[in-house]
């Protein structure tokens, strides 16, 4: 994708939709992702799901889970699982600092969307958020 200017700009592949409305968003990081080869080719046809996924750390990693990348639509036998587990790769001193956050009270991860970069690595972003009351989303 190319922008007026000459520049490439991230291709989103998914949003969810629901972590502003179910959420207050306070912290950003993108991350990278760990896939296989046919992941990737679903990811390219824009074939994942983020509803009920979430992010957990780990010990001194951080992993995926219900992200449903759909099979790919021309993969064979050894064609992935849908809702696998998936690591994350983030930088040792924002893992550091999640595992402070997220042990707070009512802190979780949520992924935000999955888009590619500009030089064409699958990326998440995840916002580290807290639940919203049904008060809260009357507003």
């Amino acid at each position: 994708m190319v922008n007026g200017n000459g520049e490439r700009k991230d291709r989103v592949v998914a949003t969810n939709r629901q972590a502003g409305f179910q959420y207050f968003i306070e912290e950003r990081f993108e991350a990278g992702i760990v896939l296989l080869g046919t992941e990737v080719k679903s990811l390219r046809e824009g074939r994942v799901n983020l509803k009920d996924s979430f992010a957990r750390v780990e010990g001194e990693e951080v992993f995926l889970y219900n992200c449903h990348i759909s099979p790919y639509s021309h993969g064979n036998i050894q064609n992935h699982d849908p809702t696998r587990t998936r690591k994350l790769l983030l930088k040792r001193e924002e893992i550091r600092r999640l595992i402070g956050k997220t042990q707070q009270k009512g802190l979780t991860l949520i992924p935000l969307r999955i888009y590619f970069s500009k030089r064409g690595h699958a990326k998440v972003e995840l916002g580290l958020a807290k639940g919203k009351k049904l008060y809260d989303r009357r507003e």
